[in-house]
């Protein structure tokens, strides 16, 4: 099987999964994370992210090669119906496809959530440096987001300071009264 494969990540895929997000702390400016997770916080994180969110990972004959999760966009209950998004793909194994269909994936279970917005909050180097670049706004832009916002000088990592922007984009109708928001482990009970 040499197909992309696309799946709910488990706890246990925390191991493989931090090995991923590891580069990303260590060799770029793309999380302004400074230290490496323990594989206990990012089993955390995976565990609670699947309380109300999809966490999805993708495979390459059997091997996982990338990961997408959504998150709150805002903690107030007026935002529930807006998500943040995050993705990393293993540096090795990018131009599979792979980013693409995580993506699509998320968005249809986000759709089947009530979802109505995604957010992505991306960083963005003033100049393109060997930690940063712009390739992860250009993917997103080809997925249809839209920039909303930038900040300018708002993350500090490698010596270098560097601007965050936000991309959005709809994928509900935003229909009045709002859907029903139905929690991720909810919907995989049904």
């Amino acid at each position: 099987m040499n197909e992309l494969e696309i799946r709910t990540a488990k706890p246990s895929d925390a191991s493989a999964l931090l090995a991923i997000y590891a580069y990303y702390v260590k060799e770029t400016a793309i999380t302004f994370e400074y230290a490496v997770p323990t594989l206990s916080d990012f089993r955390q994180r995976i565990e609670t992210t699947l309380e109300t969110y999809p966490f999805l990972v993708a495979l390459k004959a059997g091997e996982i090669v990338g990961f997408a999760y959504a998150g709150p966009f805002n903690h107030r209950e007026a935002y529930k119906w807006s998500v943040e998004v995050t993705i990393y793909l293993d540096p090795n194994k990018r131009r599979l496809g792979a980013g693409k269909k995580l993506y699509q994936a998320l968005e249809a279970k986000l759709k089947a959530q009530g979802i109505q917005n995604i957010n992505a909050c991306i960083s963005v180097p003033n100049k393109e440096d060997e930690h940063l670049n712009y390739d992860s706004m250009h993917f997103h832009e080809h997925l249809g987001y839209r920039l909303v916002g930038r900040f300018h000088a708002c993350g500090y990592k490698f010596e270098t300071w560097y601007d965050m922007i936000w991309m959005e984009k709809f994928i509900g109708e935003h229909s009045v009264p709002a859907p029903k928001f139905i929690s991720f482990a909810e919907m995989s009970e049904k």
